[in-house]
């Protein structure tokens, strides 16, 4: 790319359950906020959402202006103080204060296109322009378990990215995020049977108890080591039974499933419940084995859900 673009389709990251650390990744923290693309081609400023929506917020603008580059295209998330909201529509105003724009990236600096090069070039590039207030540069976690240090202080999650990738036009394998995860007790009430060579099952089908109810929560099909897909199949086929316990239930599988008594729960994590009353991306974290089944009861309300 030789002229500057008018717009860059942002690098997105992919969800993964797979909690890991490692010298050839860099942990950020995971912002809620708007995705921000700023684009500076000398006096002039442009703000795009992710979906290529003008922003109107002047004082972004003004402390880009004043960066002592002639162009450059800067990616961050904008965010905004707890009293305050921002509009991705571009047709309101800025927000009274709180502004920040958290700059995580740098696509192209003076003429020159750099997204091509390793994150690492790119952040020793970023680190040498000067923000100012609401600029805020994304500082890497320096964190043994940067998730758990998510979870402690109610982040929405963390942003592992390649050092040595370079900045890819689509979701990459190579940005992943992990999200805090929600954790509950649930009781097996089925399993599917194991595919390709997979050993022992395919997935757990869990519930809860509601009054009289055994409600259907959905499918655990990671989490487990081949170990204990061989003994929780052995398990399982001791208990099994001709018909499904789930007394409410939407969604269950209607082919290579096996029904068995709820008697045994599991400790499941997963990112939220859906509208439908589902677990949303869910692992398993093991077995429990000093828990009745029959206590074992939605943790979360419906409503808040």
């Amino acid at each position: 790319m030789t002229h500057f673009p008018d717009w860059v389709e942002p690098m997105a990251a992919t969800l993964t359950q797979e909690r890991f650390t490692g010298p050839e990744w860099i942990f950020e923290r995971k912002l809620d906020g708007i995705r921000l693309l700023a684009f500076k081609q000398g006096p002039e400023v442009r703000l795009l959402s992710r979906n290529r929506l003008p922003q109107n917020i002047p004082s972004l603008v003004e402390a880009i202006a004043t960066l002592p580059v002639h162009d450059a295209i800067l990616d961050g998330e904008v965010t905004w103080g707890p009293s305050t909201r921002g509009d991705e529509s571009g047709a309101g105003s800025e927000p009274a204060a709180g502004v920040a724009y958290h700059v995580f990236d740098i696509l192209w600096l003076d003429g020159r296109d750099v997204m091509s090069l390793p994150l690492d070039a790119r952040r020793t590039l970023l680190s040498e322009l000067p923000l100012r207030t609401p600029l805020q540069r994304v500082a890497p976690l320096d964190d043994p378990k940067p998730w758990e240090r998510a979870s402690t202080e109610g982040w929405e999650g963390v942003v592992a990215k390649r050092r040595d990738a370079p900045y890819e036009h689509r979701r990459s394998p190579h940005w992943l995020k992990m999200k805090c995860e929600a954790s509950q007790e649930l009781v097996v009430g089925g399993f599917t049977d194991p595919q390709g060579g997979r050993l022992g099952l395919g997935a757990l089908l869990v519930g809860y108890f509601d009054q009289n109810d055994f409600v259907f929560a959905g499918k655990v099909g990671t989490g487990f080591d081949t170990k204990l897909l061989v003994d929780l199949r052995a398990r399982l086929d001791a208990i099994e039974i001709a018909k499904t316990p789930f007394t409410r239930s939407v969604g269950l599988p209607r082919v290579r499933a096996h029904w068995v008594r709820p008697e045994i729960v599991v400790q499941v994590a997963f990112i939220e419940w859906t509208v439908h009353g589902k677990l949303r991306h869910s692992r398993l974290r093991g077995v429990r084995f000093d828990k009745a089944a029959g206590e074992v009861v939605r943790e979360t309300p419906p409503h808040q859900g």
